[in-house]
């Protein structure tokens, strides 16, 4: 009996002496008392201490109001509680945040990555926006399994890990976002209070931040479930988690290994270059495939996950193109069910078909992509696109993390859209079992990068 004890005693002063161990490494970022190591900038919310919590309220005519560290952090693990207010409202923690101090009219304009907090209906708490500059990078439709995560007007605890490259985070212990990330090695953490323009009735709500904690030293990444999606903003690489998740590049970056022209069997001798670890569609007057023609992958698929990242200039046209055979004699471009990739303002092609289906990120001549425009970059930025077929031939386009349509290959609906499209001709058009990756020339220059697949 004695022994029992004695171990069960060891065992628990084991266990006592680690976690205060893991304990002491967390340093409080708020005492509790003071604003003590921060500051208000950028707009009009007032943060005070109730009950040994920073309030934030939020006030009609104000732009996004962020109470922030003195101090910059580089590699970190952050955890704290938030409370917000309604189901209407808005906040966010940033990391690894800059101020332009003569933005928002010389009021300061901070940017940077922020981890959302968003208790509306698209619930994508836990996600990662760049605040102020390239938007978002991992909204939550990319892993809708933790969209249930949130709790409405309840404390809601969240772990942010900045490690090298890396982010992490998590809402309540789920796993949410995870993005690889080239800039901002270092920068101030803050605590927004959103906007709520001239919405009076939202005037006063509040958000209560406590239990802020950070650790700085001896940091172990906390590991993501495997097939979680990663975001990789790191050009024509991949993570040692999209290795183990079984991606594979399709371009390299420097050489068009794994590409041929879809009607010669070899790479064009001209129309396309490959530079500062791009594949660039060369211009040469927008006339569709006359140049150096369309390119497509030796290989061929069926079930795949695939991204790539893709930079427009004004008026430009192209497409990424899938399920394509080959089989078809065209004299333009070779057929297959085609993301449309397209500066929507400037090219005519926009405002032809049927209900927008030939803007950017729609099933070209098909569907329309429902999309909002601040979700998108700027001509001459880079977009991120994302093309999943299932095995069971359910497809789905994402534009910039959002999902803008699904369709299922071969059902009724997808044979109706066929039939009163150009493609009505073509037999069993997009049905094939397999099929291989294209890249449009449509004679403009478009550039793509970070062209990455998954086999399903």
């Amino acid at each position: 009996m004695f022994t029992k004890f004695k171990k069960y005693s060891l065992l628990t002063l084991s266990l006592t002496i680690l976690l205060s161990a893991v304990n002491a490494q967390k340093k409080p970022l708020f005492d509790g008392k003071t604003l003590s190591g921060w500051k208000i900038v950028a707009g009009k919310a007032p943060y005070s201490i109730e009950n040994g919590m920073i309030v934030g309220a939020m006030v009609t005519g104000s732009p996004n109001s962020f109470l922030i560290t003195e101090k910059e952090y580089g590699n970190f693990i952050l955890e704290l509680d938030v409370k917000l207010e309604g189901v209407e409202t808005n906040s966010g923690v940033q990391t690894r945040s800059h101020i332009d101090p003569a933005g928002n009219k010389g009021a300061g304009l901070v940017y940077g990555r922020q981890m959302e907090i968003d208790p509306t209906p698209r619930a994508w708490t836990g996600g990662i926006y760049d605040e102020a500059r390239r938007l978002w990078l991992y909204p939550l439709a990319l892993n809708p399994a933790a969209q249930s995560a949130y709790k409405v007007e309840e404390f809601n605890h969240y772990k942010i890990e900045c490690i090298g490259n890396e982010i992490k985070t998590w809402v309540n212990g789920i796993p949410t976002s995870y993005v690889i990330d080239t800039l901002d090695k270092t920068g101030f953490i803050g605590l927004q209070v959103h906007g709520i323009g001239t919405r009076s009735h939202l005037n006063g709500k509040k958000v209560y931040f406590k239990n802020i904690f950070i650790q700085t030293e001896n940091l172990k990444p906390q590991a993501f479930p495997k097939a979680n999606y990663v975001v990789n903003l790191t050009p024509n690489s991949l993570s040692a988690q999209e290795k183990n998740n079984g991606y594979k590049l399709l371009f390299d970056g420097k050489t068009n290994s794994g590409w041929i022209g879809a009607k010669t069997g070899a790479f064009p001798a001209k129309g396309w270059d490959i530079s500062d670890g791009k594949i660039n569609v060369l211009p040469s007057g927008g006339a569709e495939s006359t140049n150096g023609g369309d390119i497509v992958t030796k290989e061929e698929f069926s079930a795949f996950d695939l991204s790539f990242e893709f930079k427009l200039t004004e008026g430009a046209n192209s497409g990424v193109k899938y399920f394509v055979t080959l089989a078809e004699k065209t004299m333009g471009s070779a057929i297959g069910l085609e993301y449309q990739i397209l500066d929507d303002t400037k090219h005519p092609d926009a405002k032809m078909g049927r209900d927008g289906n030939r803007t950017l990120a729609s099933l070209y001549d098909l569907i329309t992509a429902k999309k909002e425009a601040r979700f998108l970059r700027p001509i001459g930025n880079w977009n991120n696109a994302r093309l999943v077929v299932y095995p069971n031939n359910k497809v789905e386009h994402y534009l910039n993390g959002i999902k803008v349509l699904e369709y299922v290959r071969g059902s009724e609906e997808f044979r109706k859209l066929v039939a009163i499209s150009k493609y009505k001709d073509w037999p069993n058009f997009g049905e094939a079992p397999k099929g291989r990756i294209l890249l449009q020339d449509h004679g403009d220059k478009v550039s793509f990068r970070t062209i990455k697949i998954k086999k399903l």
